[in-house]
């Protein structure tokens, strides 16, 4: 897997206090209110709303909370909220991508430049790494929904660039563009994905040792708790071994 997967599973695991799903809830319904916001308030008509709700659903985010946050985005009196990436280097030389949505923006550059310089990396122009990642569209299924030849045969027949299935499920793999459409042809046969959002995957990934891997996790973490970041990718690999004991 590469780093941002191995990071998220980490998460998932550490992250059930409810600090740190409160945390995760607060991060879901601002991307839920932007969305609604930029676009309609439907789901059905907003691809990105449909990707915001998707999210939350797949953290048990309560349908109140997500409903509260869709009516927030028609108030008046809503927050407006800026899209910024950031882009550095982590320990090992290892390219990271930060996306923020935030209403400060003087606040959050200093707070992430202040966790990279932390965290033995730094902060870089934009365009700096971004370059080493591809900007993708995924659906993801779990892997009980259909047979690896079967998800592979609509993907394909729906538009997809790529398809991997393994036990853990299946990912299709679109251009920007084409993301929604291939998410609702899949979702015509095999229902609601569990995931449809756009990602930074990178190119090629650098394979760290445990001490290494170790500070770039830890990196993450870090970015990863910070309000106004909303995802966080980077371009290496750790054992499995790290992982788990990351997990603990």
């Amino acid at each position: 897997m590469a780093g941002h997967s191995q990071f998220k599973n980490i998460m998932h695991k550490k992250g059930r206090a409810d600090k740190a799903r409160s945390k995760l809830f607060g991060k879901l319904a601002r991307e839920i209110t932007v969305a609604a916001k930029l676009g309609m308030p439907d789901p059905a008509f907003n691809p990105r709303l449909r990707a915001a709700v998707l999210a939350a659903r797949a953290e048990n985010m309560p349908k109140d909370n997500i409903e509260r946050a869709i009516k927030k985005s028609q108030g008046g009196d809503t927050e407006s909220y800026d899209e910024i990436r950031y882009e550095g280097y982590g320990p090992g030389g290892v390219a990271v991508i930060v996306e923020a949505l935030t209403d400060n923006r003087n606040r959050t550059a200093g707070e992430v430049r202040a966790i990279f310089s932390k965290n033995g990396g730094n902060l870089a122009e934009t365009g700096a790494v971004s370059f080493m990642f591809n900007h993708v569209g995924v659906v993801e299924y779990d892997a009980k929904v259909a047979s690896a030849d079967a998800m592979l045969d609509a993907a394909i027949e729906a538009g997809a660039e790529d398809v991997t299935s393994n036990e853990d499920g299946h990912q299709v793999v679109t251009t920007p563009a084409t993301l929604n459409d291939v998410a609702k042809a899949l979702e015509a046969k095999f229902g609601e994905p569990r995931k449809s959002s756009m990602l930074w995957k990178p190119q090629n990934t650098i394979a760290l040792d445990d001490e290494a891997g170790e500070k770039i996790l830890k990196l993450m973490e870090s970015l990863d708790d910070s309000d106004d970041v909303q995802n966080v990718y980077a371009n290496f690999e750790v054992s499995d071994a790290l992982v788990q004991k990351m997990s603990a």
